[in-house]
């Protein structure tokens, strides 16, 4: 009857029983024999060489990342309604030492080549302008659109051309890619993105996201960085059981799919009234104070969002008797 995040989803028990393996006297920090493995894990996973780093919060991956990108003088490219923008409490300016969020408009808070190279052009060779460094995206974004392999690519040359970095915020990376069906390197590695924030916790993990480096190289620094920021965690393990706990079998993956499913279940129900094309586990609608007001009085949880709407969440843990008495509330509004 909650359908207000995935952030308060249950801990999927396959994480939770590698978590109890791991109760266990090993190295601490990150010299334990479980995050030894996860560069190899997450390359047979991407299907390319990658340095990975565990952080305990999507905020914390955001902005390691973005570290790596952008000197505090810079800028970072992204949507007016990105996560890093809206919900991180100034926290990139935090931890980059003052870079800009320099922000541009898309609908379904999707960036574009011509968004950014729009803005890009009216940035002069000054010292008297911030000097972009870098693009952030969001996929699936906050509005849960995809962002297919072209639409990548795209990006990606823009930013190779241009000589700037390239992040992709995945905190729902493992709902975009089981919408597309695509392989992971497709919207990641072969697209351009420099590093990625890889989503756990909202996919069955209790609190752990993947900082992915698809140059290896990057990611020595980034080691340094964690540290500073005091995310360098003494029983990291705890974290890395749970990122290599997800990769097997492709459990995020199903996971994923399964969040998905029940939202097309709801989407389903509710055609006339969607926003916005329901293309990972996020359904927003269309709905009154009263009809808010009648869902809420029948037990269902969800947000607000702005005058006249709401979003709804599924979880990999929604099955489809979950969210069918929701499905025929809305349908009989």
């Amino acid at each position: 009857m909650r359908f207000f995040s995935d952030n308060a989803a249950p801990v999927h028990p396959k994480v939770m029983q590698a978590i109890a393996d791991a109760n266990q006297i090993d190295t601490a920090y990150d010299g334990d024999r479980w995050s030894a493995q996860l560069d190899a894990r997450f390359s047979e996973t991407f299907g390319c060489d990658v340095a990975v780093l565990w952080v305990a919060t999507g905020t914390a991956a955001n902005c390691l990342a973005l570290t790596s990108l952008c000197q505090p003088h810079q800028g970072i490219i992204c949507h007016h309604e990105a996560h890093i923008e809206v919900d991180e409490c100034g926290a990139p300016g935090f931890y980059t030492g003052g870079a800009k969020l320099m922000l541009v408009d898309g609908d379904g808070a999707k960036v574009t080549p011509q968004a950014v190279g729009d803005l890009l052009g009216t940035i002069g060779n000054d010292v008297h302008q911030v000097q972009a460094a870098a693009l952030s995206v969001t996929n699936a974004t906050e509005y849960g659109l995809t962002y297919r392999p072209a639409e990548v690519a795209a990006l990606g040359e823009l930013c190779r051309t241009r000589h700037i970095g390239f992040h992709m915020d995945g905190a729902r990376f493992g709902n975009a890619v089981a919408s597309l069906g695509c392989h992971p390197a497709d919207v990641t590695v072969r697209a351009g993105v420099d590093v990625l924030s890889f989503g756990f916790a909202k996919n069955g993990g209790m609190g752990a996201e993947a900082l992915v480096y698809f140059d290896p190289a990057h990611a020595d620094a980034a080691r340094y960085r964690r540290k500073r920021a005091g995310h360098l965690q003494s029983k990291g393990r705890f974290l890395a059981v749970q990122l290599l706990a997800m990769l097997d079998d492709d459990l995020w993956l199903a996971n994923a799919r399964a969040a998905n499913a029940a939202a097309a279940i709801i989407a389903g129900a509710a055609q006339g009234r969607l926003l916005y094309p329901v293309e990972a586990n996020e359904i927003f609608v269309r709905l009154t104070a009263a009809e808010a007001a009648s869902l809420r009085a029948q037990g269902f949880d969800f947000y607000d969002w702005g005058e006249g709407a709401a979003r709804l969440v599924t979880s990999w843990h929604h099955t489809e008797d979950d969210v069918a008495p929701l499905a025929r509330a809305i349908a009989a509004l």
